[in-house]
């Protein structure tokens, strides 16, 4: 395994602090808000916020932290000037003020000791590298997923926030959406008897295609470092020119910035699978790759070590809305996707009362709820470093043997394959000066 200290020069790590509020002789009033009168909640008892790198989905995720009583969104951090703004104002439009911060270097933001976490919502070649030294600077981590690139990473992200004691929670957030929770409490009563076989649905092969592209974009004038600092866009990733492209949002399917379909679903879906089985500190011990004809249908067949048996797929389920799981066990199945629809075997459906559609729409409030009352009380969150990482190993792993065509044997011990060494060297990939994991 490679060396998983961090290593990251951050010219100094941290800036100096903000300077203090100068005293004055005039009266001071102080706000029933910052007493906790009126409803509002005592500043001892807030959760301060910053974020790094929020565009569509972290907006959403910032708007569900917005929404909740007991935080206060402090300061943005982006490279790009259009989406601080954006924040800035979505901030003040809840606050009625323009107090939030503005920075474009993540350093600035570490330095503020009055933040107590911070929302991680950059591109997934961002996410390990920034939520390490995130937790390095003393906060708790909220991050978008996929949340690694690779094995290397997956395991360097849940040993660091092992040791660091520092709270995490992965941007999954069907582990707290309304119907997948009500699987899930199926399975765990026992009404599907043992469970036989978990199905995770990968991205649909015509749009989220399991392989990625090498190639790159033709040249375009590179904007002044002021509207968009593209060498700290790119961050760890590999250099190459500027294109509006991969800042609008179209990185995805490129190799150096995505992992493709397998684990920009499957890090939802192979998650929960995991999370049903009790599986949430291994990994499949076995991943062999099927459907390798065309883009699409596509499936990796994986067996954990207790005979479990995970299939990984892109087709056949029943039309519930998007990520897909259906868990089988010898006593019946359930299946449920974002519509918050659920599904059941006929021979359970007289023992299961009003199997009715959930309301998806609450699992971001959900998980930052669970977020932030795990900062409070120090808690390990539903989607911690540890049971994301294995997740994320589990699609890794899936990935790499789909890219090499063949089976592959795996220990979840060593984080690494069996006798196959090409399978090996790709766990893990440089990192670009002067970042390091």
């Amino acid at each position: 395994m490679p060396d998983t200290k961090l290593r990251v020069t951050r010219r100094q790590i941290l800036k100096s602090s903000l300077c203090g509020t100068a005293l004055t002789a005039a009266p001071v009033i102080v706000p029933a808000s910052a007493l906790g009168l009126g409803g509002s909640v005592a500043p001892s008892d807030r959760v301060t916020l910053g974020g790094l790198g929020i565009g569509n989905r972290g907006a959403t995720v910032l708007q569900a932290f917005l929404n909740q009583p007991d935080v206060q969104f402090l300061a943005i951090c982006d490279v790009r000037d259009q989406r601080r703004e954006a924040i800035k104002g979505m901030a003040g439009q809840k606050y009625g003020n323009r107090d939030c911060a503005m920075y474009s270097e993540q350093e600035e933001l570490w330095a503020r000791k009055d933040i107590d976490a911070v929302l991680i919502a950059t591109g997934d070649r961002w996410h390990t590298p920034l939520a390490i030294m995130t937790a390095k600077a003393g906060k708790d981590v909220y991050c978008e997923k996929p949340c690694s690139m690779t094995i290397a990473e997956s395991r360097a992200l849940a040993d660091t926030f092992q040791r660091l004691g520092r709270v995490y929670q992965a941007g999954t957030q069907r582990r707290n959406g309304p119907n997948f929770m009500r699987a899930f409490d199926l399975v765990r009563s026992g009404k599907l008897g043992k469970l036989t076989t978990l199905h995770a649905e990968l991205g649909p092969g015509e749009r989220w295609a399991p392989l990625t592209s090498h190639a790159w974009l033709a040249a375009e004038t590179e904007p002044p470092k002021q509207v968009v600092d593209w060498n700290r866009w790119l961050g760890p990733a590999p250099w190459r020119p500027y294109h509006p492209d991969y800042i609008q949002g179209r990185w995805r399917g490129y190799f150096d910035f995505h992992g493709g379909g397998i684990l920009e679903w499957g890090s939802h879906t192979v998650d929960l699978c995991q999370w049903v089985a009790g599986l949430d500190e291994t990994a499949p011990v076995e991943f062999d790759p099927q459907g390798m004809g065309g883009i699409t249908p596509y499936s990796i067949a994986c067996r954990y070590a207790n005979g479990l048996r995970l299939v990984m797929r892109d087709k056949g389920f029943l039309g519930l809305g998007s990520c897909h799981i259906r868990w089988e066990g010898d006593g019946g199945w359930v299946e449920t996707a974002d519509s918050g629809r659920i599904a059941v075997s006929e021979n359970l459906r007289s023992q299961v009362a009003d199997v009715a559609q959930e309301d998806a729409r609450k699992s971001t409030a959900n998980h930052v709820r669970n977020f932030v009352d795990s900062v409070k009380s120090r808690k390990q969150a539903s989607s911690n470093a540890l049971a994301a990482a294995q997740a994320h190993i589990a699609c890794h792993a899936a990935h790499i043997a789909f890219q090499l065509g063949r089976r592959l044997t795996f220990d979840p011990a060593a984080d690494s394959f069996v006798g196959d060494a090409e399978a090996n060297r790709m766990r893990s990939r440089a990192m670009r000066e002067p970042w390091r994991v």
